[in-house]
């Protein structure tokens, strides 16, 4: 690895946080650890990792609980451990916002290709740097994560803005459920039902400055969704200077650095 990656491994079992910190520090990477959920939330909302490993099983704030809180603030890529193996488990991780799914106990080559390749993948979609989009009706910036519709500030989820800006990019094309998975979640491990239920929750933050019958995102049933966009006038890009650091973080007060909505 040309860059030393930032992991945070999450996990309440002292044992499994030393074993995976020696075997990732013996690859390469720089490791920190957090005894909880609490503890992990705190860690990235004041200094976002490359990845983190998340049990599932902890007292007090489980994985789940922490991964939905995560995703509230950040696409940081996620890897559950869980003891679990079953489909269902494995299928509610994905859909949460998981990228990816490991088994205790693990082998250790495996845990190491996958954390290299979903750190390759998100590598690759933080250099293509795309370009601001201002339609008349929607305004993206994706250099400093803000979307406005109308005029008026939207703010929306890591994810959610991915959704919105690979629509809007495409204006009266229909985009199929797997086409959506690939350029958003960058995942063929998501689960397809993750298309619908974000799509249901974009519509309802658009609806929050909107009527909800002139939300410009429609359902083409059984070939996927389309952005309708202003019936006067066509998408354009906006040229957009060149930034060499981007935030993880999604715009909006629910992440203002004074506040801290995890402690």
């Amino acid at each position: 690895m040309t860059t030393q990656h930032n992991v945070l491994v999450v996990d309440d079992e002292p044992d499994v946080r030393s074993l995976v910190r020696l075997l990732l520090e013996r690859a390469g990477y720089h490791v920190h650890e957090a005894v909880d959920g609490r503890a992990a939330l705190r860690h990235i909302f004041s200094d976002v990792p490359d990845l983190v490993l998340l049990d599932v099983t902890m007292p007090d704030i489980d994985g789940w609980q922490t991964l939905q809180r995560i995703r509230d603030v950040t696409d940081v890529p996620v890897i559950m451990l869980t003891a679990a193996s079953t489909e269902l488990e494995k299928v509610r991780g994905l859909k949460s916002g998981a990228d990816d799914y490991v088994t205790k106990p693990f082998g250790r080559q495996e845990l190491l290709a996958r954390i290299d390749a979903i750190l390759r993948r998100s590598s690759d979609a933080q250099s293509e740097a795309p370009s601001a989009i201002d339609d008349g009706l929607v305004a993206i910036d994706p250099v400093t994560a803000t979307v406005s519709v109308q005029g008026t500030p939207v703010h929306l989820t890591p994810l959610e803005f991915r959704l919105l800006h690979t629509l809007v990019r495409h204006p009266g094309e229909v985009i199929g459920r797997d086409r959506l998975l690939e350029l958003v979640w960058g995942n063929d491990r998501a689960a397809p039902e993750q298309v619908k239920l974000y799509v249901g929750y974009l519509r309802r933050k658009l609806e929050s400055v909107m009527a909800a019958e002139d939300v410009p995102i429609e359902t083409v049933r059984g070939f996927g969704y389309r952005y309708l966009g202003p019936t006067d006038a066509p998408a354009a890009a906006v040229s957009q200077p060149a930034a060499t650091t981007t935030s993880r973080f999604a715009s909006g007060p629910a992440v203002a650095p004074q506040h801290n909505p995890f402690i």
